[in-house]
């Protein structure tokens, strides 16, 4: 089985080739403040490292978010064109799996956090086990930034996320922790490739501020 595994939930993307079970190319390359798109390049790289071209691939396996609403466009389209090009099945894992399940993240529960500016957090809980295999127990929601530390309390939760806070585990999402999602994904199945979208969390700024001024809904499209 050949996975490549695509994540742009943060400022910072993320793209590997996993075969068998095992990673065998991996690339991160910045997402913000930046002229030129990196991710689609980055994919390219891990392939070429791998010796492997899109049509060895057997699946592809997206970070669905929630998190930064650009990047996720970008991982999102990258992964449904070559999903489309390649005739392949693409999954969606929510990426806040994809901080729980990364490497030398040890056992135990995890309120895994992102920051959803506005003074607010996407949450979400997760189990990891001693093999590394992580489970979803509970699915994103935003919450005042401030109460993560008490939510994570609530459940007996290290928090983990990518920002640096007081008795936090700092670590982003790695789309190698692909390989220790392998229940979630035989459970969700395929998307619907022509429909999917990533779960952006929340709406753009600049959707949120045309709204605000036309007082309607964004047309679609």
């Amino acid at each position: 089985m050949i996975t490549l595994a695509i994540d742009a939930s943060t400022y910072e993307g993320d793209a590997c080739v996993i075969v068998d079970g095992r990673v065998v190319a991996e690339s991160a390359v910045a997402m913000k403040g930046l002229h030129d798109e990196r991710l689609m390049p980055a994919v390219a790289d891990v392939l070429d490292e791998a010796g492997l071209t899109t049509d060895a691939i057997d699946r592809i396996v997206c970070g669905a978010g929630p998190g930064s609403f650009t990047s996720l466009r970008i991982a999102g389209a990258i992964a449904k064109g070559i999903a489309t090009g390649a005739h392949r099945p693409l999954f969606s894992v929510p990426s806040m799996a994809l901080i729980v399940g990364g490497p030398d993240v040890p056992e135990g529960r995890y309120l895994a956090a992102i920051d959803a500016l506005r003074g607010e957090c996407y949450v979400s809980l997760y189990d990891r086990d001693a093999s590394g295999r992580t489970d979803e127990l509970e699915p994103a929601r935003i919450v005042h930034a401030e109460e993560v530390a008490h939510i994570a309390e609530s459940y007996g939760a290290h928090v983990i996320s990518p920002t640096r806070s007081p008795n936090s585990i700092v670590a982003r999402p790695r789309a190698s922790a692909v390989v220790h999602l392998e229940r979630m994904l035989a459970a969700r199945g395929p998307v619907d490739v022509a429909s999917w979208e990533p779960s952006y969390g929340r709406l753009a700024e600049a959707q949120v501020r045309w709204e605000s001024t036309h007082g309607k809904p964004l047309p679609a499209g």
